[in-house]
């Protein structure tokens, strides 16, 4: 006789639905509180650098690249205007001191320089003709008092035997008084007659030196009007090579414009382009190297031109030790610029990475090799090869150092 059974409460749909909710709700609790949420990419790792993190000495320097400059350049400019007659020599030949380069002609100069010669000339007349007049003066005034002193003579013996005769009663008062006042009236007029004399003399003196200073200044002005018109003949300053001469036949130049530069080949420097971002870094004493013809030459700063053109200053660096034989001028060579002693530090090789980020984050690649997560850190001096680590970093660890441009915001990269 079959018997009711009791029905059971867990049936097997029941155990299944209760074990899929469990499961569900383990899914959603692990991608709740344990689950990596962080924003992903697969990249190809063939087509990224990893490079790895080491130490070692860092050298703090830059690559720059130098232009071979003649150790000093004379500009040549015009002292004087005036349009070309002829041109004796053309750039890129050696010249002497002294050298004729070029004959200029200017008309106003000319006509300049031959008002002053003839006023000049005038005044050298005037002086002449003064001191003829003056001699001439200087008799006639001698001529004059010695015929006042020998009237005088005549009016003293007068006067004498005129004071005997009245005293003797022999002539009377008038004829007295008449000599007494004639032999008065020369001797008065004598000392008049001395002093106009003085005086003459003295005004004499200073019209002559008047004339004189005059004439001199107008020959100096002779002699600068001469000079200003040698000047129209250029004439190479020092020895060297006239790298260039911008003038042709019948051109005008301008007083003062510039028209070539001679090179003085006794010696040679670099002309080094530097960026602006280390012109603070940069001064007269640092040392430098570059390669040539096999062997390094040492290269010192001399000169520091502050200036800033394009995002760039420049600076003038000797050979110490004298510069290298075969050197040509215009050549150029890249130089390594030393900007400090190298010293321990943590390294990470220079990458493309670094315009994407500015150097504050990079991505490092885990010990696994299958991912790579982003981590901040803090970079400091850079040269061509290497960053300076100074937090963020250990020593082996691996970082991607290609250009992070294809990666987006993604924290997490998978190969």
């Amino acid at each position: 006789m079959d018997r009711a059974l009791p029905k059971r409460f867990w049936t097997q749909q029941r155990l299944l639905l209760s074990g899929g909710s469990v499961l569900i709700l383990g899914l959603l609790a692990y991608t709740l509180f344990f689950a990596d949420r962080r924003s992903k990419l697969n990249v190809e790792k063939d087509k990224i650098t990893v490079s790895a993190v080491t130490t070692g000495p860092f050298e703090d320097f830059i690559a720059v690249t130098g232009v071979v400059m003649p150790l000093k350049t004379i500009r040549l400019d015009a002292i004087e205007g005036g349009y070309v007659t002829d041109k004796l020599v053309e750039g890129g030949t050696q010249v002497q001191k002294g050298q004729v380069l070029l004959k200029l002609e200017n008309q106003n100069l000319k006509l300049s320089f031959l008002q002053s010669e003839t006023e000049a000339n005038r005044l050298v007349n005037d002086l002449q003709n003064t001191r003829q007049r003056l001699q001439i003066e200087r008799f006639t005034l001698r001529k004059t008092l010695a015929d006042l002193d020998a009237q005088i003579e005549q009016a003293k013996d007068a006067y004498d035997r005129q004071v005997k005769l009245f005293k003797d009663k022999v002539v009377s008062e008038e004829d007295y008084l008449r000599a007494k006042r004639t032999y008065e009236r020369l001797s008065g007029q004598r000392k008049i007659e001395i002093e106009s004399q003085k005086y003459q003399e003295d005004n004499a003196r200073i019209q002559i030196k008047q004339l004189e200073e005059t004439l001199a200044r107008t020959q100096r002005n002779v002699a600068l009007w001469q000079q200003t018109l040698d000047n129209l003949v250029v004439k190479a300053p020092v020895t060297g090579q006239l790298s260039s001469i911008d003038v042709e036949v019948g051109s005008n130049i301008n007083r003062g414009q510039n028209i070539g530069q001679i090179d003085d080949l006794n010696g040679f420097k670099m002309r080094v382009g530097v960026d602006e971002h280390y012109i603070s870094r940069v001064f007269a004493g640092l040392n430098g190297s570059f390669e040539f013809n096999g062997k390094t030459h040492a290269l010192t700063i001399s000169r520091v031109y502050p200036e800033v053109k394009s995002g760039r200053f420049e600076v003038d660096m000797i050979f110490p030790n004298g510069a290298p034989a075969g050197i040509k001028r215009g050549q150029s060579s890249p130089i390594q610029l030393e900007l400090g002693k190298a010293a321990q530090a943590t390294l990470l090789p220079v990458g493309g990475f670094f315009s994407d980020t500015g150097g504050n984050w990079v991505y490092v690649v885990d010990k696994s090799g299958k991912r790579a997560t982003k981590r901040p850190i803090t970079l400091g001096r850079k040269n061509p090869e290497y960053y300076e680590v100074l937090e963020g970093l250990q020593p082996s660890e691996q970082v991607i150092t290609s250009s992070y441009e294809n990666f987006g915001d993604n924290e997490v990269l998978e190969f």
